[in-house]
């Protein structure tokens, strides 16, 4: 199975812009002016062009918003130096929610992107998660 990350956005150049400076991602390819893919992480990232107050899906009477707002699902994105990493998102668009701080297994950190996705910059140390882990 392989991981593919979709973004919806308002505004492709602002996004690429935010995207690329922030976590220092490159651009792999475009699809026209409704797209564009990001490399280097993990799995592809797509940024995808939607309207504001577009519907989100046939069966849903949500309409897209481009203000904060709040998923279930969000990008977890592991760095080596959380302030730097911190200060490089911040410098290109990103809000801080939650300064980084620090447990046991790491330090994280609670962002919002130019478009109101949410995200968190995490830091391992020692063991990672396995500090705080149980065998399934």
């Amino acid at each position: 199975m392989d991981l593919l990350v979709n973004i919806d956005v308002d505004d492709l150049g602002r996004a690429t812009d935010f995207y690329t400076r922030a976590f220092g991602l490159k651009v792999s390819r475009r699809f026209g002016e409704g797209g564009v893919e990001l490399m280097g992480a993990s799995a592809p990232i797509y940024l995808l062009v939607k309207a504001a107050g577009t519907p989100a899906s046939k069966q849903s009477n949500q309409a897209r918003t481009y203000e904060r707002h709040w998923t279930p699902v969000h990008l977890d994105i592991v760095v080596k130096d959380i302030d730097a990493a911190v200060h490089q998102a911040v410098a290109a668009g990103a809000k801080v929610e939650q300064p980084a701080r620090s447990s046991n297994w790491g330090k994280l950190a609670l962002m919002s992107d130019p478009f109101g996705h949410g995200f968190c910059l995490v830091q391992f140390v020692g063991r990672g998660y396995d500090e705080i882990a149980t065998p399934a």
